[in-house]
């Protein structure tokens, strides 16, 4: 299984990026997955360049590659005007134009940061309608962490329950008692199980 972390932090330490890799951790703790980070800031000029030229370069090619190929997707970023941020949008933005159903049917967990509690609603107006756009398979729980979050009761509960249900949609299914031998977690591509639930012919 492939599990992509969106990032799209900018500073270092971000606090966007450590939310992202605590969640990561909540779905590998529940299905075992290869993890790989994209740092959106890494990838701001090529991203302005393929605005312009209509190519990726390679490091943005290969950051759009990871994220199309992914069993699940964690997308995390910092509230800029009660809203994502501008890089965020761009990413997706160009992930839409080089391949329009790039995100159709992927299951996506949304997360934000931000220095006030305030702008939580970020999640709901923002990025759940942005994902639903795209055709994404949005988990329930979204997660938003303000300044005071940190260290507080609650936040590693909601992380918990967004990663469990993220793991959920990547297809880990538990098999029936006498399954097997091991009687152990049985993964299932997501991709499969929407295949299943198609009609035949």
């Amino acid at each position: 299984m492939r599990l992509v972390v969106v990032s799209a932090g900018l500073s270092v330490p971000s606090s966007t990026r450590l939310l992202g890799d605590r969640l990561a951790a909540g779905v590998t703790g529940v299905v075992p997955a290869e993890v790989r980070v994209v740092e959106l800031r890494d990838l701001a000029v090529d991203i302005a360049h393929n605005f312009t030229s209509g190519f990726p370069g390679r490091k943005l090619g290969e950051a759009m590659d990871a994220v199309t190929g992914a069993d699940g997707l964690i997308v995390v970023t910092p509230v800029f005007s009660a809203s994502y941020s501008g890089l965020f949008k761009s990413f997706f933005d160009v992930l839409g134009v080089r391949e329009r159903d790039a995100l159709a049917g992927k299951p996506v967990l949304i997360a934000a940061t931000g220095g006030t509690a305030r702008h939580s609603l970020v999640l709901e107006h923002a990025l759940r309608p942005l994902f639903a756009h795209l055709r994404a398979v949005v988990v329930p729980t979204g997660v938003y962490a303000a300044s005071e979050d940190w260290g507080a009761e609650g936040l590693d509960a909601r992380i918990e329950r967004a990663a469990g249900e993220l793991a959920g949609l990547m297809g880990a299914v538990p098999t029936a008692p006498g399954a097997d031998d091991a009687g152990e977690l049985r993964v299932v591509p997501f991709e499969e199980q929407l295949a299943a639930l198609r009609p035949a012919g």
